[in-house]
């Protein structure tokens, strides 16, 4: 949102190629939101239909509970459009927040998860171990300073196999995740 006020006040003031640059900014920020979702499907063997995906953090940065411009909204979109199961958990979002900015309902965590595999659906969770619990993947969305301090020995033991780890804010011991045989991808890491 900050990045957007600079276009509009560059081109406020007559500066349009100021504002051009920062427009591209912004482009260049929603094609990466992009470029993440389809790693994970990428990774998940080309698919995440009817598989279940962790999402650690849904507001735009840690500490707050404002979702505005969030790059967890369009990755989560992204997801759900490829037919995944999502459990999300943010320790000051709430399930009500994440439904309005999804336009989609939460679904009641006792239904059938796969009475329609072909359209995605999501679950909130307060706790984040359960939010893990029987997930082809997490996914660290915002930097929260309790996602830092997961337990990836325990945690992984409850994960469908083979599992990823998807850090997009460089938060996660990546040496623990995998020596808790799991698979992890992070920002800012060439692999």
């Amino acid at each position: 949102k900050d990045i957007l006020n600079l276009v509009y006040l560059s081109g406020y003031f007559g500066l349009p190629e100021v504002a051009n640059f920062w427009e591209g900014v912004v482009k260049l920020n929603n094609w990466h939101q992009h470029r993440i979702s389809q790693l994970i499907v990428k990774k998940l063997f080309g698919t995440v239909t009817a598989k279940k995906i962790c999402i650690l953090g849904f507001a735009f940065k840690a500490n707050t509970n404002d979702t505005r411009e969030s790059s967890t909204i369009n990755i989560c979109k992204d997801l759900l459009d490829e037919g995944a199961f999502l459990k999300i958990n943010d320790p000051k979002v709430d399930k009500y927040q994440i439904s309005k900015d999804l336009n989609i309902p939460a679904v009641n965590k006792d239904k059938n998860i796969y009475d329609n595999p072909h359209e995605g659906e999501w679950s909130f969770e307060d706790d984040i171990e359960k939010a893990i619990e029987d997930t082809d993947a997490v996914v660290v969305l915002t930097e929260w300073e309790e996602y830092g301090n997961i337990n990836w020995r325990k945690v992984s033991k409850t994960m469908r196999k083979p599992a990823w780890v998807f850090d997009a804010r460089s938060i996660i011991n990546a040496e623990e995740v995998h020596s808790s045989n799991l698979n992890i991808w992070r920002i800012g890491v060439g692999n």
